[in-house]
């Protein structure tokens, strides 16, 4: 008896390991992240699929072989259905977070390429929550914002200025993420920076990183790991300024 009480109070006092994500899982969980959004995904993703197969069929109906090219053709139906499983998920994830403050940031963590950008903003307008986001890469210094234009484009310009003051021999871009004439929708953003031609090296890139974390700038108080989208600006760091 003394064993089992021993062995049943030390059990709990064990720290179970988290259970490891299976590549399925992650599958599951943007299909029903998707359907959410998108109900018709079901029918779409069945489709592609039953699709390509009897592509793979017609085709071994033409050169003889019809149940081996519709083999053959399973695991090229399975990676089709993947591909618009991605794709639909990329545009459900943009239409769950879009009109909700710092969604331009939130896009900007999916590029790739050497790119670092800040997990907060360099510039904020409080009281109607636009937002200047900052990142650097080899082509430059890149200036993202949040906003209507005819609001963004002081704030963009004032920060180009003071960079520019810092590092006057590196590129700066200037793109304004919004629904307005001119602007780049969200759905477009990633695909905007990655498309900015190289004019650094990775060392001078790195270096201009660690200037500008020297720089600063005004931010909002966001610890890491807590999401921007429930930040709210220290309203009594703004009086005291």
């Amino acid at each position: 008896m003394a064993r089992s009480n021993q062995s049943s109070d030390a059990a709990p006092g064990k720290t179970k390991k988290p259970k490891k994500q299976r590549w399925y899982h992650q599958v599951w969980a943007a299909y029903q992240m998707t359907r959410r959004q998108d109900p018709s995904v079901t029918w779409l993703l069945l489709g592609v699929f039953v699709g390509v197969l009897l592509l793979g069929l017609v085709v071994g109906l033409l050169i003889g072989h019809p149940i081996y090219v519709t083999v053959v053709a399973v695991p090229f139906a399975a990676l089709a259905t993947m591909y618009m499983l991605t794709r639909r998920a990329e545009r459900a994830a943009y239409t769950q977070i879009s009109g909700q403050p710092g969604a331009a940031r939130a896009a900007l963590g999916t590029v790739r390429g050497g790119w670092t950008f800040e997990d907060e903003p360099v510039a904020v307008n409080a009281r109607t929550q636009d937002f200047v986001f900052r990142g650097v890469g080899r082509p430059g210094v890149v200036l993202v914002s949040e906003g209507p234009a005819h609001r963004v484009g002081r704030m963009l310009e004032d920060e180009r200025r003071r960079i520019a003051r810092v590092l006057p021999n590196v590129p700066i871009t200037l793109i304004q993420m919004g629904d307005d004439d001119g602007q780049v929708k969200l759905t477009k953003l990633a695909r905007a920076v990655t498309k900015l031609k190289p004019k650094l090296t990775r060392p001078e890139a790195a270096e201009v990183g660690k200037r500008l974390k020297a720089l600063g700038g005004q931010r909002l108080p966001v610890p890491k790991g807590v999401d921007p989208f429930k930040a709210r600006p220290d309203r009594k760091g703004m009086r005291g300024r």
